[in-house]
């Protein structure tokens, strides 16, 4: 069989910070500029995301950024390492890529430099990825996440046409988290206070009066809760996976790292445990 094209290799992007902005105590913004996005675009998806690399502690790479010729120069301990974060807004004739960051303290990586970082700072990050946007074509939409998933559930909703029926449910700490969404659909804001993360969430969801039609559900955030909703969705209502973008952004008790190591063993096992209670798709 004769060999397909060789794969070429992805060439990160360069940009600079042009400004950054505390939103609430624990969501930080960061707008990215400069000409290394002047070829950057993204597509319709309202789920688009970059990964940052960040550098190892001491290390510097040579000029211009490769992240192929680091890879295959430098050790393994010293290769940047990625953080995942969904596209808050792209800003086309500006050339400006916003991304917003949960704070955790001085815990993790991209959170503290995003509270740090100053303008005229240099950024590389891979991408954009991204796989979902509101069906126009369905009766109606359900959006559910924590902070993590609030960006992504933002996007969607300023995307959606005046009049688009939609539930949206974000669970944040308190009512200190809640954020100003441009969009005539009426948040639910669920506060966590000393509960679990996702316990509120799921409740909301749950005890949602589900409205007639073909339902589209974006629902994202800690895996643990995730697994509660899709079970809801996809075994209890048996919804289609087609109408579904579900998946865990993250897990309680690992960093990223960890987490994306063992996602995808994570959702098999899930999917196959949920699969075999629902309804043939």
């Amino acid at each position: 069989m004769a060999e397909g094209p060789a794969r070429r290799p992805r060439k990160p992007h360069s940009a600079q910070v042009v400004r950054t902005e505390r939103l609430t105590p624990h969501m930080q913004r960061v707008v990215l500029g400069g000409e290394g996005l002047a070829e950057f675009t993204i597509g319709t998806c309202t789920d688009h995301y970059v990964k940052l690399l960040f550098g190892a502690e001491g290390v510097t790479y040579p000029e211009p950024f490769d992240l192929e010729h680091i890879r295959a120069e430098f050790p393994r301990a010293q290769w940047p390492v990625t953080r995942t974060y969904t596209v808050r807004h792209w800003d086309a004739e500006h050339h400006e890529l916003t991304l917003d960051f949960v704070l955790h303290g001085d815990e993790g990586l991209a959170g503290p430099w995003a509270a740090r970082v100053q303008p005229g700072e240099t950024v590389h990050f891979m991408g954009p990825g991204g796989a979902y946007a509101p069906d126009p074509a369905a009766d109606w939409h359900l959006l559910a996440g924590d902070e993590s998933a609030l960006p992504a559930i933002a996007a969607a909703l300023e995307s959606l046409p005046a009049g688009a029926v939609a539930h949206a449910f974000v669970e944040v700490s308190g009512p200190e988290e809640e954020q100003k969404i441009d969009s005539d659909v009426e948040v639910v804001w669920l506060h966590r206070g000393d509960r679990p993360v996702g316990e509120k969430l799921v409740e909301a969801v749950r005890a949602l009066a589900f409205p007639e039609g073909r339902l589209h559900a974006f629902v994202h955030g800690e895996a643990a809760a995730v697994k509660e909703l899709r079970r809801l969705l996809r075994v209890e209502h048996q919804l289609p996976r087609e109408d579904l973008s579900i998946s865990g952004y993250w897990r309680l008790g690992h960093n990223e790292d960890g987490w994306q190591a063992s996602k995808r063993e994570w959702n098999a096992r899930v999917e196959a445990e949920q699969e075999g209670a629902a309804p043939a798709a």
